[in-house]
């Protein structure tokens, strides 16, 4: 049953943290800077708890664990990238830990691990079934209230992408096939089993003994490929036979088996070419939702992060909108549902975006007709010919000669409804097509803009990093896009609520600097960055006096 749990916590006279500890302990712990106390109002008590209330029976069952505490124990973990029993250790031995989630009494309890583990599940669950990002509206609903409260300026943004690779080895073509078969063998139990003819079983039951990784490093490309065709017959007669199952392994199985072979006219099982097998193909049966992307030098299983943030020279910045999806998406998909995300979370219309050239495509010309895209690059090599079309006509520069000269418009191609234009050259006819116009000018438009406007986008690299920093060889410790997406979410929050405590500590250096009453400024400092709770004083007074009247009483007796 859905419980929205109590945003004031109840403190104890005799059990509160406060009451215990030392004049400076109290000092540090009561300070309303300090990370833990700006964790817990920035962040947990923006949580909107009614968010999750559909994984949530409203009717039966015992009341829900604190939500709040749980996807703030899920940020901590991720930020501080503990593991789960460091992260539990934390959260019941660490004080400062234990007050970030708005436990302050020493025996307030913690969820236990299955009360935590199940609600990752449910968000899982939830969003794999329904498509419902729970976190995703969760960091939403923060950064709204964030970007409210400090009047963040959202009219200028900047984005960047990251390839983060998946949890898993790398997989040859024959270990995926293999692997992904034997997974769904595991998965029948006897009955299913009895199915299969001896012939067949006896070949699965030999298959599922191989170490595909052995016979792979022992066999030759021809060996391996007269392997694959009896396996490809083998899935397909499996495909045939338990066509009336829906789990996910037989989907697996199916799909693999799409992506690698194909069947001709006459029902015959042919292994694909290499050349006909897509980049988003099953990299791996344990991941089957990372995707291959070689990027540069950079060659990649798993996924792409795109990453949009504010940009303003003398306010705070903070991450707009999150998206993550497969790695060979490319960057320029993210442009038109970035840009519609940060104005919802910022209420304001975006005037300007910067990007690098891996954002700008044609499709994008429409979405952002009325902002100024700022571009610090364009992709592929610079044309020899500079173009620019007037209501004359198109008129085309030889950058190298300095010729100029008047393109005619030429034939169209049958493949194509476009029109292009063509010149004449010692060595013939040179065709441009819209695309060609499209890039000469934007590269015209982007080599007059100033310099300190390109560099604008830099600092979104900065984030990047910062996202990007407890990863070990650039490789995520999870599988599946839900799960690289709950990640993500929590880092960039982490991201978030640092900039926003370095942002106030800004802020408090500067009023201290410009007051104009150097006598009250211990006063101030004490003030502004101590800001001690008087409910906690009172109650240290309290308890001691009450422990002191006691005593007294004791001895009296």
């Amino acid at each position: 049953m859905f419980r929205k749990s109590n945003k004031d916590s109840q403190l104890d006279v005799f059990t509160s943290v406060p009451t215990m500890l030392e004049s400076m302990a109290f000092k540090q712990y009561s300070d309303q800077g300090h990370w833990h106390n700006q964790f817990r109002e920035q962040v947990i008590m923006r949580i909107d708890e009614s968010t999750f209330s559909i994984l949530f029976n409203n009717t039966t069952g015992a009341p829900n664990a604190p939500v709040r505490t749980l996807v703030g124990m899920m940020i901590l973990k991720e930020s501080f990238g503990w593991s789960d029993s460091q992260l539990f250790e934390h959260c019941r031995f660490n004080l400062l830990v234990r007050s970030s989630l708005g436990l302050f009494n020493i025996n307030d309890p913690l969820p236990v691990e299955s009360t935590y583990y199940l609600l990752r599940k449910r968000i899982y669950d939830h969003q794999k079934q329904s498509g419902e990002d729970l976190m995703g509206k969760t960091f939403e609903h923060i950064t709204k209230q964030q970007v409210k409260e400090f009047d963040v300026n959202g009219r200028s943004i900047r984005m960047d992408s990251k390839l983060i690779g998946s949890n898993i080895a790398y997989s040859s073509r024959y270990e995926i096939i293999h692997q992904t078969l034997c997974i769904f063998y595991k998965t029948l139990d006897n009955s299913l089993k009895s199915r299969l003819t001896l012939a067949d079983l006896e070949q699965m039951e030999k298959l599922s003994k191989e170490e595909p990784l052995k016979t792979v490093y022992r066999s030759t490309r021809e060996e391996l490929k007269g392997r694959l065709q009896p396996i490809g017959i083998l899935i397909y007669k499996m495909l045939k036979l338990f066509d009336d199952l829906q789990t996910e392994s037989i989907q697996l199985l199916q799909c693999v088996f799409n992506e690698q072979y194909k069947v001709s006219e006459e029902q015959q099982v042919e292994l694909r070419p290499k050349e006909e097998i897509s980049s988003s193909s099953v990299q791996s049966p344990h991941d089957p939702d990372s995707a291959y992307r070689n990027k540069g030098d950079q060659k990649v299983k798993g996924y792409s992060v795109n990453i949009t943030e504010t940009c303003s020279e003398d306010n705070l910045n903070l991450i707009t909108n999150v998206i993550v999806d497969k790695a060979n998406v490319a960057d320029s998909t993210f442009v038109e549902q970035a840009i519609l995300s940060t104005t919802e979370v910022t209420l304001q219309a975006v005037e300007t975006v910067y990007a690098d050239g891996a954002y700008q495509s044609p499709t994008n010309d429409k979405c952002c007709e009325n902002i100024d895209m700022v571009f610090t690059g364009i992709q592929g090599f610079e044309s020899r010919y500079d173009l620019e079309m007037t209501p004359e006509g198109l008129f085309v520069t030889d950058t190298q000669t300095g010729e100029q000269m008047k393109a005619v418009l030429g034939k169209k191609l049958k493949t194509s409804k476009e029109d292009r234009w063509r010149i004449t050259t010692p060595n013939g006819y040179h065709y441009f097509n819209q695309q060609a116009i499209r890039s000469s000018h934007m590269r015209r438009k982007m080599k007059e803009r100033p310099l300190e406007e390109l560099h604008k986008r830099n600092n979104v690299e900065a984030t990047i990093f910062q996202l990007a920093v407890p990863l070990k060889n650039n490789k995520s410790k999870y599988r599946g896009l839900i799960k690289q997406k709950i990640w993500t979410y929590c880092r960039c929050l982490w991201i978030n609520f640092v900039r926003i405590l370095n942002f106030t500590k800004q802020i408090c250096q500067r009023t201290f600097k410009t007051s104009n009453f150097p006598a009250m400024e211990p006063f101030l400092s004490g003030y502004l960055n101590l800001q001690i709770n008087v409910q906690l004083i009172l109650m240290r007074i309290f308890s001691k006096a009450l422990i002191v009247s006691t005593i007294t009483i004791f001895y009296s007796l």
